[in-house]
Protein backbone atom coordinates (compact mmCIF):
# COMPACT_ATOMS: atom_id res chain seq x y z
CA UNK A 1 0.00 0.00 0.00
CA UNK A 2 2.92 2.34 0.70
CA UNK A 3 4.15 1.96 -2.90
CA UNK A 4 0.67 2.74 -4.21
CA UNK A 5 0.59 5.75 -1.92
CA UNK A 6 3.82 7.16 -3.36
CA UNK A 7 2.55 6.53 -6.91
CA UNK A 8 -0.66 8.35 -6.04
CA UNK A 9 1.37 11.26 -4.64
CA UNK A 10 3.08 11.57 -8.03
CA UNK A 11 -0.29 11.56 -9.79
CA UNK A 12 -1.50 14.32 -7.46
CA UNK A 13 1.42 16.49 -8.56
CA UNK A 14 0.97 15.62 -12.24
CA UNK A 15 -2.69 16.61 -12.06
CA UNK A 16 -1.81 19.91 -10.37
CA UNK A 17 0.83 20.63 -12.99
CA UNK A 18 -1.45 19.83 -15.91
CA UNK A 19 -4.68 21.49 -14.81
CA UNK A 20 -3.78 23.76 -11.89
CA UNK A 21 -6.18 21.90 -9.60
CA UNK A 22 -7.95 18.64 -8.88
CA UNK A 23 -4.92 16.88 -7.46
CA UNK A 24 -5.07 18.41 -3.99
CA UNK A 25 -8.56 17.05 -3.39
CA UNK A 26 -7.09 13.53 -3.59
CA UNK A 27 -4.39 14.07 -0.96
CA UNK A 28 -6.66 13.34 2.00
CA UNK A 29 -8.00 9.94 0.79
CA UNK A 30 -4.51 8.92 -0.32
CA UNK A 31 -3.17 9.55 3.19
CA UNK A 32 -6.12 7.84 4.90
CA UNK A 33 -6.62 4.77 2.73
CA UNK A 34 -3.14 4.11 1.32
CA UNK A 35 -0.94 5.27 4.21
CA UNK A 36 -3.37 4.34 7.00
CA UNK A 37 -3.32 7.74 8.74
CA UNK A 38 -6.25 8.88 10.88
CA UNK A 39 -8.45 11.49 9.12
CA UNK A 40 -7.73 14.31 11.60
CA UNK A 41 -3.95 13.88 11.32
CA UNK A 42 -4.24 13.27 7.56
CA UNK A 43 -5.92 16.68 7.21
CA UNK A 44 -2.88 18.25 8.89
CA UNK A 45 -0.43 16.41 6.63
CA UNK A 46 -2.55 17.30 3.61
CA UNK A 47 -2.25 21.00 4.44
CA UNK A 48 1.55 20.78 4.30
CA UNK A 49 1.62 18.71 1.10
CA UNK A 50 -0.97 20.86 -0.67
CA UNK A 51 0.57 24.09 0.60
CA UNK A 52 4.10 23.21 -0.46
CA UNK A 53 2.99 21.94 -3.88
CA UNK A 54 0.81 25.01 -4.49
CA UNK A 55 3.69 27.28 -3.49
CA UNK A 56 5.86 25.74 -6.19
CA UNK A 57 3.06 26.20 -8.71
CA UNK A 58 2.47 29.79 -7.58
CA UNK A 59 6.16 30.62 -8.00
CA UNK A 60 5.85 29.88 -11.72
CA UNK A 61 2.72 32.02 -11.99
CA UNK A 62 4.49 34.89 -10.21
CA UNK A 63 7.32 34.75 -12.76
CA UNK A 64 4.68 34.92 -15.52
CA UNK A 65 3.03 37.90 -13.74
CA UNK A 66 -0.23 35.95 -13.39
CA UNK A 67 -0.82 36.71 -9.70
CA UNK A 68 -2.96 39.57 -8.39
CA UNK A 69 -1.60 40.68 -5.02
CA UNK A 70 -4.73 42.82 -4.64
CA UNK A 71 -6.77 39.60 -4.72
CA UNK A 72 -4.40 37.86 -2.33
CA UNK A 73 -4.84 40.74 0.13
CA UNK A 74 -8.63 41.08 -0.03
CA UNK A 75 -9.41 37.36 -0.21
CA UNK A 76 -6.34 35.72 1.26
CA UNK A 77 -5.95 37.55 4.58
CA UNK A 78 -9.45 36.70 5.96
CA UNK A 79 -9.04 33.16 4.63
CA UNK A 80 -5.58 32.79 6.19
CA UNK A 81 -6.75 33.96 9.61
CA UNK A 82 -9.78 31.66 9.50
CA UNK A 83 -7.83 28.54 8.56
CA UNK A 84 -5.26 29.18 11.29
CA UNK A 85 -7.97 29.65 13.95
CA UNK A 86 -9.78 26.53 12.68
CA UNK A 87 -6.72 24.29 12.91
CA UNK A 88 -5.27 25.81 16.08
CA UNK A 89 -8.41 26.06 18.25
CA UNK A 90 -11.60 24.83 16.54
CA UNK A 91 -10.49 21.33 15.52
CA UNK A 92 -8.96 20.45 18.94
CA UNK A 93 -12.13 21.77 20.63
CA UNK A 94 -14.50 19.55 18.65
CA UNK A 95 -15.77 16.51 20.61
CA UNK A 96 -14.40 13.10 19.71
CA UNK A 97 -17.98 11.82 19.30
CA UNK A 98 -20.45 14.28 17.75
CA UNK A 99 -23.63 12.24 18.17
CA UNK A 100 -25.02 8.72 17.91
CA UNK A 101 -27.03 7.70 14.85
CA UNK A 102 -29.02 4.45 15.10
CA UNK A 103 -26.62 3.21 17.74
CA UNK A 104 -23.48 4.12 15.80
CA UNK A 105 -21.29 6.96 17.12
CA UNK A 106 -20.39 9.67 14.61
CA UNK A 107 -16.80 10.52 15.58
CA UNK A 108 -14.70 13.54 14.69
CA UNK A 109 -12.71 11.37 12.26
CA UNK A 110 -15.87 10.11 10.53
CA UNK A 111 -17.31 13.63 10.36
CA UNK A 112 -14.08 14.91 8.78
CA UNK A 113 -14.14 12.20 6.12
CA UNK A 114 -17.85 12.66 5.35
CA UNK A 115 -17.47 16.42 5.08
CA UNK A 116 -14.48 15.90 2.83
CA UNK A 117 -16.43 13.48 0.65
CA UNK A 118 -19.16 16.09 0.15
CA UNK A 119 -16.46 18.54 -0.91
CA UNK A 120 -15.15 15.93 -3.36
CA UNK A 121 -18.62 15.51 -4.87
CA UNK A 122 -18.90 19.27 -5.38
CA UNK A 123 -15.41 19.48 -6.88
CA UNK A 124 -15.99 16.47 -9.14
CA UNK A 125 -19.24 17.86 -10.54
CA UNK A 126 -17.59 21.25 -11.07
CA UNK A 127 -14.72 19.66 -13.00
CA UNK A 128 -17.00 17.47 -15.12
CA UNK A 129 -19.37 20.27 -16.10
CA UNK A 130 -16.44 22.38 -17.34
CA UNK A 131 -18.61 25.44 -17.77
CA UNK A 132 -17.00 28.75 -18.55
CA UNK A 133 -17.39 31.16 -15.67
CA UNK A 134 -18.94 34.45 -16.70
CA UNK A 135 -16.94 37.48 -15.70
CA UNK A 136 -18.60 40.07 -13.54
CA UNK A 137 -19.66 43.30 -15.27
CA UNK A 138 -16.83 45.84 -15.35
CA UNK A 139 -19.21 48.41 -13.89
CA UNK A 140 -20.09 46.16 -10.96
CA UNK A 141 -19.01 47.44 -7.59
CA UNK A 142 -16.42 45.45 -5.67
CA UNK A 143 -17.63 44.67 -2.14
CA UNK A 144 -14.65 44.04 0.18
CA UNK A 145 -17.00 42.66 2.87
CA UNK A 146 -18.43 40.03 0.51
CA UNK A 147 -14.92 39.11 -0.64
CA UNK A 148 -13.77 38.82 2.98
CA UNK A 149 -16.74 36.64 3.95
CA UNK A 150 -16.08 34.35 0.97
CA UNK A 151 -12.46 34.14 2.06
CA UNK A 152 -13.49 33.19 5.59
CA UNK A 153 -15.81 30.45 4.29
CA UNK A 154 -13.02 29.05 2.14
CA UNK A 155 -10.62 29.21 5.10
CA UNK A 156 -13.10 27.30 7.25
CA UNK A 157 -13.45 24.56 4.63
CA UNK A 158 -9.68 24.38 4.19
CA UNK A 159 -9.14 24.16 7.93
CA UNK A 160 -11.77 21.49 8.51
CA UNK A 161 -10.87 19.05 5.74
CA UNK A 162 -7.31 19.93 4.73
CA UNK A 163 -8.13 20.69 1.08
CA UNK A 164 -6.98 23.76 -0.79
CA UNK A 165 -10.43 24.76 -2.04
CA UNK A 166 -9.22 26.00 -5.42
CA UNK A 167 -12.54 25.17 -7.03
CA UNK A 168 -14.12 27.65 -4.60
CA UNK A 169 -11.44 30.34 -4.84
CA UNK A 170 -11.11 30.64 -8.63
CA UNK A 171 -14.81 31.40 -9.33
CA UNK A 172 -14.91 33.83 -6.39
CA UNK A 173 -11.92 35.78 -7.72
CA UNK A 174 -13.43 35.92 -11.20
CA UNK A 175 -16.89 36.95 -10.04
CA UNK A 176 -15.97 39.36 -7.26
CA UNK A 177 -12.66 40.83 -8.43
CA UNK A 178 -13.20 40.42 -12.19
CA UNK A 179 -9.86 38.69 -12.73
CA UNK A 180 -9.01 36.90 -16.00
CA UNK A 181 -9.11 33.14 -15.58
CA UNK A 182 -5.31 32.66 -15.79
CA UNK A 183 -4.70 35.36 -13.20
CA UNK A 184 -7.44 33.90 -10.99
CA UNK A 185 -5.74 30.48 -11.14
CA UNK A 186 -2.31 31.93 -10.33
CA UNK A 187 -3.71 34.02 -7.46
CA UNK A 188 -5.63 30.97 -6.20
CA UNK A 189 -2.45 28.89 -6.04
CA UNK A 190 -0.75 31.52 -3.90
CA UNK A 191 -3.79 31.84 -1.62
CA UNK A 192 -3.99 28.04 -1.26
CA UNK A 193 -0.28 27.89 -0.42
CA UNK A 194 -0.53 30.61 2.23
CA UNK A 195 -3.74 29.22 3.73
CA UNK A 196 -2.58 25.62 3.84
CA UNK A 197 0.81 26.38 5.35
CA UNK A 198 -0.77 28.75 7.90
CA UNK A 199 -3.18 26.00 8.90
CA UNK A 200 -0.30 23.57 9.18
CA UNK A 201 1.48 25.95 11.56
CA UNK A 202 -1.56 25.64 13.81
CA UNK A 203 -1.31 21.85 13.59
CA UNK A 204 2.39 21.80 14.49
CA UNK A 205 1.38 23.36 17.81
CA UNK A 206 -1.15 20.59 18.48
CA UNK A 207 0.12 17.37 16.88
CA UNK A 208 3.33 15.43 16.46
CA UNK A 209 4.26 15.41 12.77
CA UNK A 210 5.68 12.25 11.17
CA UNK A 211 8.20 14.05 8.96
CA UNK A 212 9.78 10.86 7.47
CA UNK A 213 6.40 10.25 5.80
CA UNK A 214 5.30 13.82 5.05
CA UNK A 215 8.49 15.05 3.40
CA UNK A 216 8.90 12.22 0.82
CA UNK A 217 5.22 12.44 -0.17
CA UNK A 218 5.56 16.21 -0.54
CA UNK A 219 8.73 15.87 -2.60
CA UNK A 220 7.11 13.33 -4.92
CA UNK A 221 4.03 15.55 -5.36
CA UNK A 222 6.26 18.55 -6.21
CA UNK A 223 8.20 16.45 -8.72
CA UNK A 224 4.85 15.48 -10.23
CA UNK A 225 4.06 19.16 -10.78
CA UNK A 226 7.15 19.57 -12.97
CA UNK A 227 6.21 16.41 -14.89
CA UNK A 228 2.69 17.75 -15.36
CA UNK A 229 4.04 21.07 -16.61
CA UNK A 230 6.21 19.30 -19.18
CA UNK A 231 3.27 17.16 -20.36
CA UNK A 232 0.94 20.15 -20.62
CA UNK A 233 1.73 20.66 -24.30
CA UNK A 234 0.89 17.05 -25.19
CA UNK A 235 -2.25 16.31 -23.16
CA UNK A 236 -5.69 17.84 -23.56
CA UNK A 237 -6.31 19.74 -20.34
CA UNK A 238 -10.08 19.66 -20.95
CA UNK A 239 -10.18 15.86 -21.24
CA UNK A 240 -7.85 15.44 -18.28
CA UNK A 241 -9.95 17.80 -16.16
CA UNK A 242 -13.12 15.85 -16.92
CA UNK A 243 -11.39 12.53 -16.33
CA UNK A 244 -10.04 13.78 -13.02
CA UNK A 245 -13.52 15.05 -12.17
CA UNK A 246 -15.07 11.61 -12.66
CA UNK A 247 -12.32 10.06 -10.54
CA UNK A 248 -12.81 12.61 -7.76
CA UNK A 249 -16.58 12.06 -7.92
CA UNK A 250 -16.15 8.28 -7.69
CA UNK A 251 -13.77 8.66 -4.74
CA UNK A 252 -16.27 10.88 -2.92
CA UNK A 253 -19.05 8.32 -3.41
CA UNK A 254 -16.70 5.52 -2.29
CA UNK A 255 -15.82 7.34 0.94
CA UNK A 256 -19.49 7.98 1.76
CA UNK A 257 -20.48 4.35 1.15
CA UNK A 258 -17.48 2.97 3.04
CA UNK A 259 -17.86 5.24 6.06
CA UNK A 260 -21.64 4.89 6.34
CA UNK A 261 -22.19 1.24 5.46
CA UNK A 262 -18.91 -0.67 5.68
CA UNK A 263 -17.12 0.94 8.59
CA UNK A 264 -15.43 -1.74 10.62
Amino acid sequence: MMVMGYMAAALIGVSLGLTGGGGSILTMPVLVYLFGISPVIAAAYSLFIVGSSSLVGAAGKIRQQLVSYHAVLYFGVPSLLTVFVTRKWLMPALPEVFFTLYGFPVTKAAFTLLLFSVLMLMAGVSMIRDQEIAMADDTARIHPLRIGVQGMITGLVTGLVGAGGGFLIVPALMWMLRLPVKTAIGSSLLIIAINSLAGFVGDVMNYSIEWPLVLPVTGIAIAGIFIGNSLQQHVSAVHLKKGSGWFVLAMGIYIIIKELFFKA
